[in-house]
């Protein structure tokens, strides 16, 4: 079964095209561009390189977020046009186990994160089992601080994985101690044909019906539902 994965959701394009057990090909850049313009050229170079038709692929699998609400948004849409007018399934991968999925041979706890502005993080808590990604508690946004604390609970080695773990790198190791580490650079960038595998066997979404998981509002999104809501109090 060829499958094409695609994830925009951060500064990371990653694009992958996953034949079965086999890897055909896959691209990751992890570039301030603009991805609007950068995916479909992406996806139609790879789709020639590797020598596979659109008509050849049997699934669709995108990373659906959290992450930037724009790069989300752009991932979703390509994903759902092509599963649409190629009448292939559709299946949504949170973009925070993807990241988990690189470390998937680590013995403890994998919290993937993504930076959310003023000390928060998008971020989740994943375990591996014989090379398989378990989520042990769901996808969140949540103060670093407090999430460190919250990990204190868990008597496990804990590895932080992401481009932007660096920046909440002193958070954890300040509530944690020595049972917290940093993952190496080369395992921070999501991985298209990890998102590819994760995807091959869940349960198709419906196209019409499926939204990207934000897991909160853009903040100009809640701005105004709270002036509607003042609104319609007034």
């Amino acid at each position: 079964m060829k499958v094409l994965a695609i994830d925009t959701s951060t500064f990371v394009m990653g694009i992958a095209i996953v034949d079965g057990q086999v890897v055909k090909g896959e691209m990751i850049t992890n570039l301030k561009k603009n991805h609007s313009i950068r995916v479909m050229p992406a996806i139609e170079a790879l789709l020639q390189e590797c020598e596979v038709s659109p008509q050849d692929l049997a699934r669709i699998v995108v990373a659906k977020g959290p992450g930037s609400y724009t790069g989300v948004r752009i991932g979703v849409t390509i994903a759902k046009t092509l599963a649409w007018t190629l009448n292939i399934p559709l299946v949504g991968i949170s973009s925070l186990e993807v990241m988990a999925a690189n470390a998937k041979y680590f013995d403890g706890l994998i919290v993937p994160l993504m930076d959310a502005r003023r000390g928060q993080i998008y971020t989740g808590l994943y375990k591996a089992e014989g090379g398989n990604i378990q989520s042990i508690v769901a996808d969140q946004v949540i103060l670093a601080t407090d999430w460190a604390n919250e990990l204190k609970s868990y008597n496990e080695p804990i590895l932080l994985v992401g481009n932007d773990s660096v920046l909440h790198e002193a958070v954890f190791v300040e509530a944690l101690g020595r049972s917290v580490q940093l993952a190496s650079a080369t395992l921070h960038n999501p991985r298209p044909s990890e998102l590819a595998w994760l995807g091959m066997n869940r349960q198709p979404e419906d196209v019409h019906t499926f939204v990207p998981n934000y897991i909160r509002l853009a903040e100009a999104e809640a701005n105004w539902l709270a002036r509607q809501q003042e609104r319609a109090e007034g």
